[in-house]
């Protein structure tokens, strides 16, 4: 029998790229593929890349640039470049690294068997099309192996919002929802598999119209026996609709975690970010979320040193956050994005952005900490996903998405139990089995 082939696949960014690179795999197991976790080992490189943050690129060129020497030893190494990165350099890549083989866009990796064949004859590969045939449908046929007890699972691509830092409008395209049947036969195979959390994924996932609303989706999914667990990520804050509000106090397996990004809270640099909402508009949605699910935690996303930035600006920012009381966020200094509107406009002292940065995330760690150590002697659900550092400890992620562990545990990844939190810890929190 011939030896199977081995893909490694490194992965950066968001969590839709981690679910596309376990498509990929799937794509590239019907050609004798199978993972492996080191590059040493690999017959196929693939960098599934992210283009958000600054100087993406020459991260990716950086990265590839450690595997020269290994293409050197293995003359019949094949390394491909996917992802968004790839779709907005295209055969620049190739140029500048010509020990490239393929180069395909987050659209096209379905095609990525019929690829890699042509790689194998010797010639290069490219492919940052926007096909019309559906990536999704084209991979039926993939592993039908044990999975574990969470997954990711993509159900709208693209964003028509055209913030002015964002380039998610030109490396993913146009909004795009698959149709639900589709999703729904997905997450059926997925809980066959093991699966019994699922978080629905998109660019703009609360835009989803795939022949019903996002809540629509979710109350489908809701009637599947064995799914015990809903999230979606990530949301836009004008399509957070009547509907979807309220399954979040009536849908018991939708979880009581949102993130809702608001990006900044001065109307002024809001309208300069085209973000189409006001803080105040943001702030009693936040209420409404509220008032139908009062235990929800609020996940946020924030962006310090936007281009002409004031601390006025800034201060309104501070403001926001401390009357919302995040769970969690992400922030982030502004990158530019060449092509993008910001990129072209007056751009804040970097030494301002840094301080900014740093009293806005001490804010946010104070938030996060007052709401982890809030736990304490709570009881809520778990669902454990693996073993701990420790013997007999089990680790897994709360209804609200925090890490939990529990000593002394005699479940297994899968198993869905009530917790009592008995203590917070830096980025997790310590319980005991109630049930």
């Amino acid at each position: 029998m011939t030896a199977p082939k081995k893909l490694f696949i490194k992965t950066y960014g968001c969590q839709m790229n981690v679910y596309d690179s376990e498509r990929m795999a799937e794509a590239l197991g019907g050609k004798g593929y199978v993972e492996t976790k080191s590059a040493d080992d690999a017959d196929m490189i693939l960098l599934n890349t992210c283009h958000i943050r600054e100087k993406a690129a020459e991260k990716v060129y950086s990265e590839l640039g450690r595997y020269k020497g290994l293409k050197a030893e293995k003359p019949d190494l094949k390394i491909g470049v996917a992802g968004c990165v790839a779709q907005a350099e295209g055969e620049e890549i190739m140029r500048r690294q010509p020990m490239v083989d393929l180069v395909v866009g987050p659209q096209s990796y379905h095609r990525l068997p019929e690829m890699e064949e042509k790689t194998r004859e010797g010639e290069k590969a490219l492919d940052t099309d926007f096909p019309e045939e559906d990536k999704f449908e084209t991979l039926k046929g993939r592993s039908k192996g044990k999975r574990g007890p969470t997954a990711f699972l993509t159900v709208q691509e693209g964003c028509d919002k055209f913030c002015a830092f964002c380039v998610v409008p030109y490396t993913r395209g146009a909004e795009v929802s698959r149709p639900a049947d589709r999703i729904l036969s997905e997450a059926r195979e997925l809980v066959d598999r093991g699966v019994r959390e699922i978080t629905l994924l998109g660019q703009n996932v609360n835009a989803y119209h795939g022949g019903m609303t996002l809540a629509g989706l979710i109350w489908e999914l809701d009637r599947i026996d064995g799914l015990e667990r809903i999230r979606f990520t990530t949301s836009h804050p004008n399509d957070m609709q009547d509907d979807l509000i309220e399954a979040h106090g009536t849908c018991a397996k939708l979880m009581p975690y949102l993130h809702l990004p608001v990006q900044a809270g001065s109307d002024r640099i809001l309208k300069r970010m085209n973000r189409s909402h006001t803080a105040e508009s943001y702030l009693r949605l936040i209420e409404r979320i509220r008032a139908a699910r009062p235990d929800i935690l609020i996940s946020g996303d924030f962006i310090v040193g936007f281009p002409e930035e004031t601390e006025a600006d800034f201060q309104d920012t501070l403001a926001l956050i401390e009357e919302v009381k995040y769970g969690t966020a992400y922030s982030f200094k502004y990158s530019t994005r060449p092509g993008t509107p910001a990129a072209e406009r007056p751009q804040v002292d970097p030494a301002e952005a840094d301080d900014r940065l740093q009293r806005l995330q001490a804010l946010l760690s104070r938030q996060q900490r007052e709401v982890q150590d809030s736990m304490v002697g709570r009881e809520v659900g778990v669902l454990f996903e693996k073993t701990g550092r420790f013997p007999g400890q089990m680790v897994g992620k709360s209804d609200y998405l925090h890490a939990v562990h529990v000593a002394d545990c005699p479940k297994q990844a899968g198993d869905l139990a009530r917790v009592r939190i008995v203590s917070s810890g830096a980025n997790s929190l310590a319980g005991e089995l109630i049930t």
